[in-house]
């Protein structure tokens, strides 16, 4: 038996430890121990983990790395950075988003983040954001699976064109129904841009992700609404509800109530940490809220939970840099969730958790996948979050991408010669 590739001595995600890895055509035909066989292309894991590529499915890559543009967001709260990208939009051009949609996933690629759910903007006439972010999702897809999300930033019924603007971008090929129904003018009218979203996502056979309650407020509780229509629609998994921070400051009594009825519907959660936790709260002095959704009581439900970035250098968020492992580690900090089953979690919820929400095709470390996988410098997932684990290698269906030295520190204290290898330091 001859492979394109053989990676050998990999540890996998499952626990599995010096197991080889063949692939042939662009997928994964083989793992096993001490596979016999030879190869195009040998590459030694040396024990380090091999994983599947990060999903990101929650960002604004119409936004991205447009940070300081036209000012920056000097009171760092949510509403003010809406603002901002109002007063950007009328000079954004096509080639100025594409732009920076490249050079974002670029970027990611380099991360090892290979699929992005992407919300744009309809809410400019123009529909230029989403011109150029179909045109970017054309130009990647030999390394990057995008998926975008028609998001009438503007309210879907406050925007005066933001509906028929939905409906255009459908109709060029938008993958996924938007919402934000906390935006609109009352809770009445959020309800009823909930089931308007729901409604078109049902007809139309596509799925809807809706920006639900990112906001501080106990009683903006428009993920009920969600959970109740998706529901009677039928659309189950089909159906998203990112943020969710109110959840964090509302009532007790009232969530042992929401948490079934999510769980009941079907629908899937996105937290977005690094986001969650630096927005909300901005109205408090203290005890300050942290903002993030209830994480562990939703798992507990047995409602799917994934993390997404959300932003990266944008009028909303001044940091980031397409990391996964980022938004894992702050997770971990933000719920908090420290057992290492908590944080074993955080690594499904950057990779196997979203790439189920988006419906990718042939994912995953087993024998018929695509061969797109990760090589980390790290004994085991969890060692990847604690570490951020350097990417030493990016594979796309069975094409190397991006490669990284090794992270390593050569130190010499009195006279003594050390090397630091982070990985090194996992216990057991």
């Amino acid at each position: 038996m001859a492979f394109d590739t053989i990676i050998r001595n990999a540890t996998l995600p499952d626990g599995r430890k010096g197991q080889d890895v063949g692939v042939s055509g662009g997928r994964i035909v083989a793992i096993g121990a001490r596979l016999d066989a030879e190869a195009g292309e040998t590459i030694e894991a040396q024990g380090h983990l091999l994983a599947p590529p990060f999903v990101d499915c929650h960002f604004h890559m119409d936004a991205t790395l447009s940070l300081g543009q036209p000012r920056l967001n000097v009171s760092g709260t949510l509403l003010e950075g809406i603002a901002l990208w109002g007063e950007l939009k009328p000079h954004l051009t096509h080639e100025a988003v594409a732009e920076r949609a490249l050079r974002y996933c670029d970027l990611a690629v380099s991360q090892g983040l290979l699929a992005v759910r992407s919300h744009v903007d309809v809410c400019d006439d123009r529909l230029l954001a989403v011109e150029a972010l179909l045109e970017v999702k054309k130009r990647v897809k030999p390394y990057l699976d995008l998926q975008l999300v028609a998001f009438p930033q503007d309210g879907y019924l406050r925007s005066p064109t933001a509906a028929r603007n939905l409906e255009r971008a459908l109709d060029l090929g938008v993958d996924v129904v938007g919402g934000i129904p906390h935006f609109e003018r009352t809770m009445a009218d959020g309800a009823a841009a909930v089931t308007a979203l729901c409604e078109i996502a049902a007809a139309r056979g596509l799925m809807v992700d809706l920006h639900c309650d990112e906001s501080d407020d106990p009683l903006s509780r428009h993920v009920e609404t969600l959970a109740a229509e998706a529901h009677r629609l039928g659309l189950g998994s089909r159906a998203t509800g990112s943020h969710l921070t109110s959840m964090h400051s509302m009532d007790n009594y009232y969530v042992s109530k929401l948490l079934p009825l999510i769980a009941e519907s079907g629908i899937n959660a996105i937290a977005n940490p690094l986001i969650n936790l630096t927005l909300q709260g901005r109205h408090d002095t203290y005890p300050r809220r942290r903002g993030m959704t209830r994480v562990a009581e939703l798992r507990a439900h047995g409602v799917p939970v994934a993390l997404g970035q959300d932003c990266v250098m944008d009028p909303w968020y001044g940091l980031g840099q397409a990391d996964m492992l980022d938004v894992a580690h702050m997770a971990v900090h933000g719920a908090p969730m420290t057992s290492r089953e908590a944080i074993r979690w955080t690594f499904d919820a950057v990779t196997e958790v979203p790439a189920r929400i988006l419906g990718l095709e042939g994912y995953g470390v087993r024998v018929g996948a695509h061969a797109d996988l990760v090589l980390l410098q790290a004994a085991d997932p969890i060692e990847a979050v604690r570490l951020r684990a350097t990417r030493l290698l990016v594979m796309r269906r069975g094409r190397v991408v991006a490669r990284t030295p090794a992270r390593e520190t050569a130190l010499t204290l009195a006279g003594r010669p050390s090397r630091l290898d982070p990985s090194s330091y996992a216990p057991g």
